[in-house]
């Protein structure tokens, strides 16, 4: 009789136990209840920011997750390419390089890199005479625009074309070179080093031509 009175009272605290939860010894939550599901937020990574950094998202920073990449170093763009060459990057030089028997005469403009990364340069310069009748601005030959990488410590060239003075007179002397980068306004003034003066015009227009970069080799024409 005994057994069968502590069979029956097990059976009425497990019937006790399903009417009402059965708390946990000291915590005081109900074993059946179900527990809380994550949050989205800890649940998700947190978006990428165009790299790790101290103090954001995930490090107990201010950093947001999903923040926009910052932009990309000065000096560089997208494609990994150099940036273009600034007129600070560049050495100017001019040289007489006219050959004999040629219609036209001929000043070969070099601008050497010195800048210590490599950077591009394409396009036509902007180049002005001064003259004793005031300033001549070249006219661009027509030539094809080649975009190039001008490599630290490197150079490229450009020709300016002009009519030698044959009328036996004085003609425009020129007195002054000026040479301004592609798609830059700071410009370098030279001394002139082809022939002292230009024919005189009937004004229909400039006798001074350039080529763009490149379309001169080094040296010469």
């Amino acid at each position: 009789m005994r057994v069968r009175k502590f069979a029956f009272a097990a059976l009425a605290v497990a019937a006790a136990c399903s009417l009402a939860a059965c708390q946990d010894d000291g915590t005081g939550s109900a074993q059946g209840a179900p527990t809380a599901a994550p949050t989205a937020a800890a649940s998700v990574a947190p978006a990428a920011s165009g790299g790790a950094s101290p103090g954001g998202a995930g490090k107990g920073g201010t950093g947001k997750a999903g923040a926009p990449p910052t932009a990309a170093p000065a000096g560089s763009t997208g494609a990994g390419k150099g940036a273009k060459c600034r007129t600070a990057d560049l050495t100017v030089t001019a040289a007489d390089r006219t050959i004999t028997g040629d219609a036209e005469n001929t000043v070969v403009v070099e601008l050497k890199n010195h800048s210590g990364k490599d950077c591009t340069l394409s396009g036509y310069a902007g180049v002005d005479l001064k003259t004793s009748a005031g300033t001549v601005s070249a006219k661009r030959s027509g030539e094809p625009v080649v975009a190039g990488v001008v490599a630290a410590g490197k150079s490229t060239y450009f020709g300016i074309s002009y009519p030698a003075n044959t009328s036996g007179g004085s003609g425009v002397r020129i007195t002054g070179l000026v040479v301004t980068p592609p798609d830059e306004t700071q410009s370098v003034t030279l001394a002139w080093p082809g022939a002292g003066s230009l024919p005189v015009t009937d004004g229909s227009g400039t006798p001074v031509k350039i080529g763009p970069m490149g379309s001169a080799g080094q040296g010469g024409q």
